[in-house]
């Protein structure tokens, strides 16, 4: 089964702040330690919601309303995501305890089973 892992943003990452050259350094051995084991699939960090759009569905409306970032709430923005291959939701949270956080920042991690084509 596919989980997709999503990071959430921080007040940093939507001002478009890089990480600190540890953060990377031990999430570069994160990821290559989740390959090996075979978890892996996929990752990718996100651009500011600055860089995206949003497109915006009203009932009734034929066409969406276009909406140029940046959006507000950042708590409710992803900076990044994991795809990751497991068994369950419960042996991704235990894989996901270990992702790198040498500042001690405060964050979130939001673990979301994939659904195959409909």
């Amino acid at each position: 089964m596919r989980f997709m892992v999503l990071v959430k943003a921080s007040a940093e990452s939507e001002a478009g702040a890089p990480p600190s050259a540890e953060l990377i350094e031990q999430m570069n051995q994160f990821n290559a330690e989740l390959a090996a084991s075979g978890h892996l699939v996929q990752t990718a960090g996100l651009t500011p919601s600055a860089e995206g759009a949003r497109l915006l569905w009203f009932e009734g409306e034929a066409e969406p309303n276009v909406v140029d970032g940046p959006f507000a709430e950042t708590k409710e923005l992803v900076a990044g995501v994991w795809i990751l291959e497991g068994e369950s939701v419960a042996e991704i949270v235990e894989l996901m305890k270990r992702a790198p956080n040498p500042d001690r920042q405060a964050g979130t991690i939001e673990i979301r089973p994939m659904v195959d084509a409909l």
